[in-house]
């Protein structure tokens, strides 16, 4: 795929996250197609076994979140899969031109959801998370379309999560848990 079918791809991204409901679905029962991504997001990370799961409201979500007991390995996971995917996207676009459109994506993602989650979430540290979260998972989103990971892959299936209007917490308990 050439550079410019990259970016076209990327534009597409950056379209549909200007129209993506920012946490518009938190606190609600998962549709079967949610619970579905969420199998997909933490079964592309190894945990081929986590049940999806979902925080009812914000408080049970701030406890899941901040648990320290939650599973370290999906993040050291994605972490592994972000590094390998920005060696192939530098390779493929050159180190510059991967940065600039993933910085663009992030500070697009980071501008509509942080504004999103001002208005969701009553304590503003959690809001800060929120948002956070949601720029790293268009990071990770984009990320995964320069290095042509595919749209079956983990950060898709995160980015997809988040677009539907969810948040993807963590897995902790052998569950996948998304608010």
């Amino acid at each position: 795929m050439t550079e410019a079918a990259r970016a076209a791809e990327i534009d597409a991204l950056l379209g549909a996250v200007a129209k993506t409901s920012w946490f518009a679905r938190v606190g609600r029962k998962p549709s079967p197609a949610e619970a579905r991504a969420a199998k997909a997001w933490s079964q592309g990370l190894g945990f081929l076994r986590a049940r999806p799961a979902h925080a009812k409201d914000w408080r049970e979500a701030r406890r899941i979140a901040s648990d320290p007991a939650w599973e370290r390995g999906w993040w050291l996971k994605e972490e592994r899969l972000r590094a390998a995917l920005l060696r192939r996207a530098e390779r493929k676009l050159g180190r510059r031109r991967a940065l600039e459109l993933l910085t663009e994506a992030a500070m697009r993602a980071h501008d509509r959801a942080a504004g999103a989650a001002d208005g969701k979430f009553p304590d503003q540290l959690f809001a800060a998370a929120a948002a956070g979260a949601a720029t790293q998972a268009c990071y990770l989103g984009a990320l995964a379309l320069l290095a042509g990971a595919g749209p079956d892959h983990a950060f898709s299936a995160k980015l997809g999560l988040f677009q539907s209007g969810r948040w993807p917490l963590g897995i902790r308990g052998g569950r996948a848990y998304i608010f």
